[in-house]
């Protein structure tokens, strides 16, 4: 039915319609199993906009059920964000469609709850012109509060106090705006002319009008806030709590609840209902405000610590009969963090008559750290099919752990030939599962997520495996074959086209691939013995004595040799030697210090990429500059592969990633595999991404030197955006600090070069290195911070976060008892004045003087 499909197709929904009218009953129910079979193979086509539109007109005017309806609209591939629903009430109307309503309320039981505009404004057209009730889901409710700023096409905006006048939901839907987790997100303006406490501010004014219930809305955002949620989503309650400025009988009707407030929820939400009720004027139970500030007195904002005692302060003045018991409750603030805090709560806490005794804190010279855990071994090679394929699959659903990787490869090789048919039965669904495909594109051969994908294709169908061997062998090919001797000295050559990472991993890839091939084979010689990627020497050598005269695969004794520990042990290569083959004397060369030499190290700084056009809008975001590292092979040292090479981009190039594979394939290099990290670490203090730096206590479990690479990731994982990333840096130089291996110094002047010059948000490094105090890391943090403070306090003014640092210097000098004189503290304590800059210079200058 030619007149039917073409339209359809192409969204005209107009022909679609006319052809509908055409039909009887009995050839509109055949045509919907049609429409059905149609959009089923049609998997890969996405239906929007006006070809939604013409779709959903043709599941009203065919299909008899809103089951099979919902069923069909409701599939991946069908997108009814820009779908009209004004000609599919016009087709239910002339069809006589009884179930359009409930047509409706199975669609918003699909709408997504991570976008709720998904189709939101089609499914309440179709509620309106029903004229029934919203559904209340919570999918449902978050995409009223985001079409409260957002309206689909060119359709008029009427101002938003008219659009909530005369919503025919309001009633229905604004209980649950108070109870729906995350709503708040969508209720705040994302740039479409409404400010930001427009919803808020409409609120109000409805309940100033009577149309709301000014009780429902207090009651309800104190609802909300008691319960809970992220910040952003807590700010536009506290927006409306403000707007409606509840008065002090309605506060003190509902002072429980904002003392509840006061103590746990969020510190914005905490000031909010610290100021509301402070206006009650002494009208708070005492015992109640007492007990609240002892929790108060404890929390980290300042600010909210600030007015509690100035709160308490005020309340020992009014009531001297009670002065001593609350100036025991204001000296809970003399153990806060802040020194100023703990320096006013002592002052008012005497002042109003309460003697602490002063405890007597014995010096520690060091760190208390207990001694670095070894680290753990690999797991044992996967031996059966069942583990193998469930590894599988946890690999392709999320990011690729090295050893999760290195243990699949291995048990590919062993199982391809032991088990090849069972491993072919079980792996080829779960492939299917996560639609892993062959990809034979220009750029697939050189892709590690391609190779990866072909060689697990060639493990669950020999088939695919004889297609692809043309293509790993030009692969390895184009690698350039080498003797093994890669490192030797000579003259320099030039860095190979591809990554290093990518170079290796794919010439490996192509290497496995060809080994499925059904004869025996016992594994791979680079599987790692220990969790951090390093390999055995022992281990290796069994495994060549084992092959005996069978030839070594190359680029898997490359990965096996860089995985080895950079010591010498001339006992076992004499043992390699004997065994007479190229690979025995290849790794006895290795043992005797012939192996991956140490790069050179430069602390270079690069500026933004270059502008691209006149709308490159993401220009102005990119960090100004970034401080690297870049290596290079010694002089005379051929770096066939790249590894040895890290050549900085400017901020903002295309980066390659599969960072987290790069600690397993140098593990006893420490410093050049942060040399290759840095970029992305930097990241997350500079750029906000997420999880960048949660590779550094992978990296201080390897081994080697760390170098300027390593103190720079440090320094820059302490300044990261995420509380993920900041712990991860945490970890790590608790790690190193254990082991001895942390320069806490190198780390410390490169946070304060990096804070002075603008590079990172220094207010974020105070919360992990009083961690790292807390952790018993006292004096590694004294020398931290002592290199760090010069340059902050060099700088024209001072970076924020920098008095903080000072306090927590000041604390770790004096519970150390070491002595360390920081260039530029004097200056700044002869300036005088009664800045906390000046005050806590003061503080530190006094303790590194008491100290010997």
């Amino acid at each position: 039915m030619r007149n039917f499909w073409e339209p359809l197709v192409r969204g005209k929904v107009p022909a679609v319609q006319a052809a509908l009218v055409e039909l009887d009953e009995a050839a509109r129910r055949a045509l919907g199993d049609e429409l059905v079979a149609h959009v089923r193979r049609r998997r890969d086509h996405w239906w929007s906009g006006r070809e939604a539109t013409a779709l959903v007109v043709a599941a009203v005017g065919t299909l008899n059920t809103a089951t099979k309806a919902a069923a069909l609209l409701g599939r991946r591939s069908v997108w009814l964000r820009d779908a009209d629903p004004e000609p599919v009430v016009e087709t239910a109307r002339q069809r006589g469609v009884t179930w359009l309503a409930d047509l409706a309320y199975r669609l918003a039981e699909r709408l997504p709850r991570n976008e709720p505009g998904a189709g939101w404004h089609f499914v309440a057209g179709l509620l309106m012109a029903e004229k029934v009730a919203p559904p209340t889901g919570d999918a449902f409710v978050a995409g009223w509060a985001q079409s409260m700023w957002w309206r689909p096409g060119n359709r008029q905006r009427l101002p938003l106090l008219d659009r909530l006048r005369a919503d025919p939901f309001l009633d229905a839907l604004l209980p649950r705006l108070f109870e729906v987790d995350g709503v708040g997100l969508e209720l705040a303006s994302w740039g479409f002319g409404d400010d930001r406490q427009a919803v808020p501010q409409a609120l109000a004014a409805l309940a100033a009008e009577g149309r709301l219930d000014r009780s429902t809305l207090l009651d309800g955002v104190l609802g909300r806030l008691l319960r809970g949620d992220r910040p952003a989503a807590l700010r536009p309650f506290v927006d409306l709590h403000d707007v409606l400025a509840p008065t002090a009988g309605e506060v003190a009707a509902r002072s429980a609840a904002y003392l509840r407030l006061l103590a746990d929820a969020p510190g914005p939400v905490a000031l909010m209902s610290q100021r509301a009720l402070r206006s009650l004027a002494g009208d708070v139970e005492l015992e109640s405000l007492l007990d609240v500030s002892r929790a108060v007195l404890t929390r980290p904002e300042k600010a909210l610590v600030r007015g509690q005692l100035s709160w308490l302060d005020r309340l020992a003045r009014q009531r001297p009969d009670r002065a001593a018991e609350i100036a025991a409750v204001v000296a809970v603030a003399a153990e806060h963090p802040a020194a100023d805090l703990r320096d006013r709560a002592a002052a008012i806490a005497t002042r109003h008559g309460h003697r602490p005794t002063a405890a007597v804190a014995l010096p520690v010279a060091g760190d208390e750290l207990p001694p670095p855990a070894p680290p753990a071994a690999a797991p044992p090679p996967i031996a059966e099919v069942d583990e193998l394929v469930e590894e599988v699959s946890a690999l392709l659903g999320g990011r690729w752990p090295a050893l999760t990787l290195e243990r699949i490869l291995d048990g590919l090789v062993r199982l391809a030939t032991t088990d090849g048919d069972r491993l072919q039965a079980a792996l080829l669904p779960v492939l299917q599962r996560h639609r892993v495909g062959a990809y034979d594109h220009m750029w697939a051969v050189f892709n590690l997520s391609v190779q990866l994908h072909w060689v697990l294709l060639a493990a669950a169908d020999p088939a695919d495996a004889a297609t692809r061997r043309g293509h790993w062998a030009n692969m390895l090919t184009e690698s350039r074959p080498r003797t093994w001797r890669l490192f030797r000295r000579g003259p320099a050559v030039d860095r190979a086209r591809r990554p290093a990472l990518t170079q290796l991993y794919c010439a490996r890839l192509a290497e496995i691939g060809q080994r499925l091939d059904g004869r025996h084979d016992p594994g791979l010689l680079a599987a790692p013995t220990s969790a951090t990627g390093a390999l055995d020497p022992a281990a290796l050598y069994e495994r060549l004595a084992a092959l005996g005269d069978r030839p070594v695969w190359r680029w898997d004794l490359t990965q096996a040799l860089l995985r080895l520990p950079a010591v010498v042990d001339e006992p076992l290569a004499a043992r390699a030697a004997a065994l007479g083959t190229p690979a025995g004397d290849e790794l006895a060369s290795w043992l005797r210090g012939d192996a991956l030499p140490a790069p050179t190290y430069e602390v270079v700084t690069v500026g933004r990429r270059d502008r691209s056009g006149s709308y490159d809008w993401g220009y102005d975001r990119l960090p100004v500059r970034r401080t690297l590292v870049a290596t290079g092979p010694p002089e005379g040292v051929a770096d066939p592969l790249g590894l040895l090479t890290v050549t900085p981009r400017p901020v903002g190039r295309h980066h390659d990633g599969w960072d987290d594979l790069w600690p397993a394939v140098l593990p006893g290099h420490r410093g050049l595999v942060a040399a290759h990290l840095l970029r992305e670490i930097a990241q997350t203090a500079q750029e906000d991404v997420r999880e960048g730096a949660t590779i550094l206590p992978a990296l201080a479990e390897c081994t080697g030197a760390g170098g300027p690479a390593l103190d720079l990731a440090l320094a820059y994982g302490l300044c990261a955006r995420h509380e993920v990333d900041r712990v991860a840096t945490l970890d790590a130089l608790l790690m190193l600090a254990a082991a001895g291996d942390l320069d806490a110094p190198a780390v410390g002047g490169h946070l304060g070069a990096l804070a002075a010059d603008g590079q990172v948000t220094l207010t974020r490094a105070a919360t992990p290195l009083r961690d790292m105090v807390a952790a018993g890391a006292r004096l590694s943090t004294w020398r931290l911070l002592a290199a760090a403070l010069p340059p902050l306090l060099a700088a024209p003014t001072p970076p924020r976060g920098t008095p903080d640092l000072l306090t927590l210097a000041a604390e770790t000098a004096t519970a150390t008892g070491v002595r360390i004189e920081v260039p530029g503290l004097a200056d700044v304590v002869a300036r005088g004045g009664g800045s906390r800059l000046v005050t806590e210079a003061r503080r530190l200058a006094a303790a590194v003087t008491h100290v010997r």
